[in-house]
């Protein structure tokens, strides 16, 4: 069974794939780097050459030497006519894109002790060089400086200290440059200047790794950025309007040393090394989302084409991406590493049209035909295009959830759990959010922290927490009419094991965060965490949430959506659920087995005891038996019965039935286990029954659990049977009562009203999740119970299902409601906390 981590779906199928025009042959040499203008193509090479190429005949025109080491870097100076190369020579040479003749050298502040110059960004509205060097440090050149400052005598890097060299090619030389392209190759060579970076345009450990890449980025208002990526895993954003960089921000990538950066509008992407490309948004300064080009494949070289991302990797391999995120093409490009790429205008009058060119290591560099992509104009029937799509992700996303059976209570499937561990961090960070995985102990399953994080602005952020869980039941095949772990649509539902119970609604609202995130529109932090232990009673999340508070951080409000409506055609909001105990009681005697027809009547029999004892608990009427059972439960108040009255009409149910499964107690007895043989002539030795309590507001948990213990242990004491009782209470949970009239809840309610068009019913559950109450009391605020599934999901049944409207609009709330509490005025709690 394949599970590809990535969420972009495969669209190859619907585009052609780019066609190869022409390929060009550097011999023996890698093509390191490419630049491109209106006529020439030009390649930097291993063998320190930089190779000139005609657009029109595809032709070798020229090659301009001069650097003594490989040339690591080009950039294009469209208005000055200027093409700048860096190498691993320490140097930066500035060519004529005219004349093909060398203008200037540039050194590097520290000269060789720059290390190799790995990456070049020009800023035309600065007139200003940025350099990227091994030894961390970010410099910059000012050519507006250069019109009033001349350094014509002084050829050699201030921290050499020599005197002016009068032999030196300095103001004093020959002019070079008005010759032919096919002038002699030594004055091609020289440059006509020599040139410093001082020590004031340098920032000293800008990253703390080399400085692989960069790019000239705007924001929203307009100001020039500089974007620098690192082999320290981060991009940085620097503020450049005054003409000295200032770091604005740090963009955390966590994937391997940044080797690419393209940027388009406010969206930079970063190649990292291990595959994965991060989309940051410049305004927000927020992560929005991540592909996964090929895991543990570096990317290499990245070019924009409009919207359409295209990505070179280490094998070999070019891939496309639309605005969607989706792969549009993939083609195997180069027999070796894909090593630089551009996409630039192809050479005719009357073409509009675009190239993609690939250099690689098998000295080859290649001219793929490409298209600028067009916008897609929404139809009447989908809504929008970016609704449209965004909808495709969720669905595709949950049916590659659906794949993994992670069943936790059966230990076959403990490694399935922690595949769909791994499988969901990696989802929710590709919807852009910061994730990692908390590890719960020996033997228990992870659970995952994500973050979608709002945008930065001068307000505190509300924190809302999310939390969910990826483990489901065991789903027999019998009853079933599709595979349970294998997503099938049919009649406007979507089938398959945890579809609502609960891996629909996590995919649903990790969705709601990167439509958010994607339209710059999501002004909270919504931190998820999912855990794999919830169908087996939450095994050690109390401690690791603990342990873990810190890194989760300060909330303010708790979300959850884990049920389902009380009817197929009424939205819901669940208020309320049911406290539990469950508890195991064993009678044994000090005897092994017996046979009935020779020890019957002579022993007393631990079934015998168990029977007696388990009819202590309830009289005739089923009224629970333990003293002061009943004695904290709330009554019934005028509203409530007009409620219960109304979800009566409802479901056509009798209102004492609603209320006796959501807020009164009850007592259940589950199984009774024997030891030995099942058959009619055994006597056990041993008899152990599961029996379980529901607790409803206000039963105090502690004690109810000291009240059953002691009443069935004087129960069992009356027996005055020989035989020994061990009372084991297995697992707890408290009941939880939402708020009602809190900002939250109103938010959450009015944008229920607001997308499904009617008021939405409060109900209560009779069952229990346990962490609800626990993260209320942990984190000091209150929870919300969205349920997205409807009555007939057959939630822990045989075809279990999610309607894809309720799905969408599910989604949708998420939205409505994370923008309505982004609104409020009222101070966040994390502001108290932080």
């Amino acid at each position: 069974m394949a599970r590809t981590a990535s969420l972009s779906r495969n669209l190859q199928s619907d585009s052609p794939l780019p066609i190869l025009i022409h390929s060009l042959h550097e011999t023996r040499s890698s093509v390191l780097s490419l630049a491109a203008n209106e006529q020439y193509i030009f390649s930097g090479s291993q063998n320190k050459d930089i190779s000139v190429w005609d657009k029109k005949t595809f032709q070798l025109k020229n090659t301009l030497r001069g650097h003594t080491g490989s040339v690591l870097d080009l950039e294009y100076a469209k208005e000055k006519k200027w093409l700048f190369s860096s190498s691993g020579d320490s140097t930066i040479r500035v060519w004529s894109t005219e004349t093909l003749q060398q203008l200037y050298l540039i050194d590097p502040y520290l000269g060789e002790g720059a290390g190799d110059l790995f990456s070049l960004s020009w800023s035309s509205t600065l007139q200003t060089i940025f350099v990227g060097c091994q030894n961390t440090s970010l410099q910059w050149y000012n050519f507006g400086d250069l019109m009033s400052t001349h350094k014509f005598f002084d050829s050699y890097p201030q921290y050499e200290r020599k005197p002016a060299d009068v032999f030196a090619n300095n103001g004093n030389q020959r002019i070079l440059g008005r010759g032919s392209p096919d002038s002699d190759r030594s004055d091609m060579s020289s440059p006509q200047e020599y040139l410093s970076i001082p020590p004031t345009n340098v920032i000293d450990s800008a990253h703390y790794g080399y400085i692989y890449c960069m790019a000239i980025v705007t924001e929203g208002d307009g100001g020039i950025h500089l974007a620098t990526g690192s082999g320290d895993e981060t991009v940085k954003l620097w503020a450049c309007d005054s003409g000295v960089p200032e770091l604005a921000h740090e963009f955390a990538c966590s994937h391997g040393a940044v080797l690419a950066l393209v940027g388009e509008g406010d969206t930079i992407y970063a190649g990292c090394q291990d595959g994965y490309v991060r989309v940051f948004d410049l305004e927000t300064k927020t992560l929005v989302r991540t592909i996964i080009v090929q895991e543990g494949i570096d990317i290499i070289a990245m070019s924009m084409l409009g919207s359409d991302l295209y990505t070179c990797s280490a094998n070999g391999r070019v891939k496309r991406w639309s605005a969607s995120f989706d792969c549009t093409a993939s083609w195997q490009a180069h027999h070796g590493i894909v090593l630089s790429s551009i996409v630039t205008k192809r050479n005719s009058t009357h073409d509009n049209g675009f190239h993609l060119i690939t250099g690689g290591n098998d000295e080859y560099i290649k001219v793929w035909k490409v298209k600028s992509p067009k916008l897609r104009v929404p139809s009447a029937e989908d809504g929008s295009n970016e609704n449209a799509n965004n909808s495709y992700t969720m669905v595709y996303a949950l049916s590659k959830f659906i794949t993994i059976p992670s069943i936790s209570s059966d230990p076959s499937h403990r490694e399935d759990c922690r595949q769909a561990a791994i499988w969901l961090r990696k989802c929710l960070g590709q919807l852009g959010a910061h994730t990692s995985l908390l590890p719960t102990g020996e033997g228990n399953n992870p659970i995952v922290l994500a973050t979608f994080e709002g945008s930065i602005g001068d307000k505190p952020k509300r924190r809302v927490l999310f939390y969910g869980h990826y483990d489901v039941i065991p789903a027999p095949p019998d009853g079933w009419n599709s595979d349970p772990f294998s997503l099938t649509g049919r009649n406007g539902y979507l089938y398959g094991r945890g579809a609502t119970d609960n891996k629909g609604p996590i995919i649903a609202i990790a969705c709601a965060a990167a439509d958010l995130l994607s339209r710059r529109a999501l002004e909270v932090d919504l931190v998820f965490l999912i855990e794999g232990e919830e169908e087996c009673g939450s095994k050690g999340f109390k401690e690791i949430v603990q342990k873990h508070k810190p890194a989760i951080g300060p909330i303010d409000a708790i979300l959850v959506s884990n049920s389902t409506w009380i009817a197929d055609d009424r939205p819901c909001i669940t208020y309320g659920l049911r406290g539990v105990v469950h508890c195991a009681v064993e009678v044994s005697s000090d005897r092994p087995d017996l046979h009935s027809g020779i020890e019957g009547g002579a022993v007393a029999e631990p079934m015998v005891d168990m029977v007696r004892l388990l009819a202590t608990l309830t009289d005739s009427k089923r009224v629970v038996q333990i003293p002061g059972f009943y004695d904290q439960v709330q009554p019934q108040t005028e509203d409530e019965k007009e409620l219960y009255k109304l979800l009566s009409e409802v479901t056509h149910r009798p209102a004492s039935l609603l209320s006796s499964r959501w807020r009164e107690p009850s007592f259940t007895i589950h199984n009774v286990e024997i030891s030995g043989p099942k058959n009619a002539t055994v006597i056990p030795g041993t008899v152990t029954a599961q029996l379980s309590l529901r607790l409803v507001p206000d039963q105090n948990l502690d004690t109810i659990v000291k009240s059953l213990r002691e009443y069935l242990q004087k129960s069992f004491d009356d027996l005055q049977s020989p035989n020994k009782l061990v009372i084991d209470v297995e697992h707890t949970a408290d009941w939880w009562l939402g708020d009602l009239d809190g900002h939250w809840f109103n938010s959450l309610e009015s944008s229920v009203w607001e997308e499904w068009g009617e008021e939405p019913l409060r109900i209560r559950e009779g069952g229990s999740i346990p962490s609800v109450p626990y993260l209320e009391k942990e984190f000091g605020c209150h929870a919300l119970h969205l349920p997205m599934g409807q009555s007939s999901d057959q939630a822990h049944l045989p075809n279990e299902r999610i309607s894809l409207a309720n799905l969408r609009k599910g989604k949708a709330v998420i939205e409505r409601f994370l923008l309505k509490v982004a609104d409020k005025n009222c101070e966040p709690q994390s502001t108290s906390q932080a």
